[in-house]
């Protein structure tokens, strides 16, 4: 019985510390890694809707019969081309006799003038005559407006879609007489996660592909950021730029999204380290004297095995990988070593 207690008692001296510790005596074994600056290259994928740089349903603005087409159906027009005429004879009828009436009252208000210098009428009469000089003025402009308006042009130049409307068709502010579309240039608007927002900046290269042309990839580049975040979906709105003068994407395609940018330097720490809690996102940090510490963090972007760390670290302090269940805030814990 003696020699029994003799040899428990030697293999209780022979346990090393880091045994014990694990067994309650002495401060926990962690394993820990610094925190550092990494090259974190910026790749999303997204989904996005092509539209035009410019587009705009061709309509009239009066009502009018509708006398000459002068374009073709995917023509391509220059800006302030004529695309139709409307029925103009009451137009240019009130183009007439707005410009009588004031070659009229010109007439008379000169006529008035040099008696004025003869003190033969008053001021008075003079400056009625003059106030309805300017009203027949305004109206020959009125009348040209209206008369202008008879004829249809493009605003822009770009590419024509399909004609609406025949000839002899009753058209108004309501009807669509065509489309007109620039597409030289496409819009592209995908949506980001926000928490790539503070990455997302006007310059930004874009590589965009469509199942129409599966070989081809179209690159363009971001011009700017939505200034609200959904608050439902938590994205972004980020409109791209791609040039079209090949005129092979139309606006509604759907394209695929790549968004990269190659330098950037991230801090980074192992994912192991992150311990959430509810919305919330924290890591134990052993500060001087292996004292642990519970800090909250931002995090930012993932990559397998890493995680960007936006706000509660700094380069080089240590965070622990390995025995995050055994730290207590305050108490001293044990480095057993470091993770690569």
């Amino acid at each position: 019985m003696m020699k029994t207690k003799t040899i428990l008692l030697a293999l209780t001296l022979c346990v090393s510390a880091p045994v014990l510790a694990q067994f309650g005596d002495g401060p926990p074994a962690v394993v820990v890694s610094e925190a550092a600056i990494e090259p974190f290259p910026l790749a999303v994928e997204a989904l996005g809707n092509a539209s035009a740089n410019e587009a705009v349903s061709i309509r009239p603005v009066i009502s009018a019969i509708l006398t000459g087409i002068h374009f073709m159906e995917g023509q391509y027009v220059e800006a302030g081309t004529m695309l139709a005429e409307l029925e103009n004879v009451e137009p240019l009828a009130e183009v007439a006799g707005a410009k009588a009436a004031f070659v009229e009252t010109e007439t008379q208000y000169q006529r008035l003038a040099e008696l004025y210098k003869t003190q033969a009428v008053s001021q008075s009469q003079l400056q009625e005559l003059e106030a309805q000089l300017e009203a027949n003025r305004a109206s020959v402009a009125a009348a040209k407006a209206r008369l202008a308006h008879t004829v249809v042009e493009a605003p822009f130049a770009g590419r024509l879609g399909l004609r609406r409307v025949s000839v002899g068709s009753l058209v108004g502010p309501d009807t669509v007489i065509t489309t007109l579309d620039d597409t030289s240039v496409i819009k592209l608007d995908f949506d980001v996660p926000e928490v790539f927002l503070a990455r997302l900046d006007p310059g930004l290269e874009v590589t965009a592909r469509s199942a129409a042309y599966p070989d081809d990839a179209f690159t363009g580049v971001v011009s700017s950021v939505d200034s609200r975040v959904d608050p439902v979906s938590r994205t972004v709105t980020v409109r791209a730029l791609i040039d079209n003068q090949d005129a092979r994407l139309r606006a509604g395609m759907f394209l695929t999204v790549t968004l990269l940018k190659q330098d950037i330097q991230s801090l980074v720490i192992p994912e192991q380290a992150i311990v959430p809690d509810q919305s919330k996102q924290f890591v134990w940090l052993v500060g001087e004297g292996d004292i642990a510490e519970l800090r909250e963090v931002r995090t930012g972007r993932r990559r397998p095995g890493q995680v960007e760390i936006l706000a509660g670290l700094s380069a080089g302090d240590r965070v622990i990988t390995e025995g995050t269940q055994k730290a207590r805030a305050g108490e001293p814990v044990e480095v057993l070593g470091r993770a690569p």
